[in-house]
């Protein structure tokens, strides 16, 4: 018996890296899949198989985040084919070959995408589900954040911006739900070595030094706590960020 049985997880940016490796560990946990991407839907087949694979049940879609009848739609065929949603996990972000530069480099359209994909879309996503979770009495909305909030990062502030919208966007939306039983927290990883991370710098140069545990952090170190969070074991959880980055930053 899995932790997540008889669960539906929602998650986004789902074609690779990280959004791929939550979709496999809740499923992992007993929980059915909605897999979405905006663009990935070679790498979202992959994921579908990895689920299938698994012995659970997996629906994808294509969904852009930052439009609202795209997330509709969304929770909508998430309810028609599996009746319930008990998960979200609000993966998906700008952040794939994204070019550090100085914040007086930075165009008003990057910034203003930047915001629309990691803000506006978890918003939107908590939107979409929050009826069908109100009625169950229970419901998992788990947000990725960064530990780039707590520490800053040279040529990245609009990364880093909307991070902390995130994290903002948590606290605001558990006081708001949480009379519903839906729980809201964040969850912020280091840097880590997957595809979109590779893009943005050299991660044979990463400075393990800085971090306690001394080596880079892998998507395998981060599902764990996503999957902990999804699960009833956290029930009286909500509204916090929790920094899963090896104590390179602690708070």
């Amino acid at each position: 018996m899995g932790r997540l049985d008889g669960r539906v997880a929602i998650v986004t940016g789902a074609g690779k890296g990280l959004g791929q490796a939550f979709c496999v560990k809740l499923a992992n946990e007993g929980a059915d899949i909605v897999a979405v991407t905006r663009a990935d839907m070679q790498g979202l087949k992959q994921t579908e198989k990895m689920v299938t694979d698994i012995g659970r049940q997996a629906f994808t879609t294509q969904v852009d985040v930052t439009d609202e009848s795209d997330t509709i739609r969304m929770a909508s065929q998430a309810i028609d084919r599996f009746k319930h949603i008990d998960i979200l996990v609000n993966n998906a972000a700008y952040y794939y070959g994204v070019k550090r530069k100085p914040f007086t480099e930075i165009i008003p359209e990057e910034w203003d995408r930047m915001m629309a994909v990691n803000v506006k879309g978890p918003w939107l996503c908590a939107k979409a589900v929050f009826e069908t979770m109100k009625s169950q009495g229970k419901g998992k909305i788990i947000n990725l954040a960064s530990e780039v909030f707590f520490t800053g990062s040279h040529g990245f502030i609009h990364y880093v911006a909307s991070k902390g919208g995130v994290i903002g966007l948590t606290r605001a939306l558990a006081v708001e739900v949480g009379q519903y039983g839906i729980c809201v927290n964040a969850v912020a990883p280091g840097y880590t070595d997957t595809e979109a991370s590779r893009t943005i710098a050299d991660i044979n140069k990463y400075d393990a030094s800085k971090t306690p545990l001394k080596r880079l952090e892998k998507p395998e170190d981060i599902v764990g706590m996503v999957a902990f969070l999804a699960s009833d074991e956290s029930d009286f959880i909500t509204g916090q960020t929790i920094l899963v980055d090896g104590g390179r930053a602690m708070h």
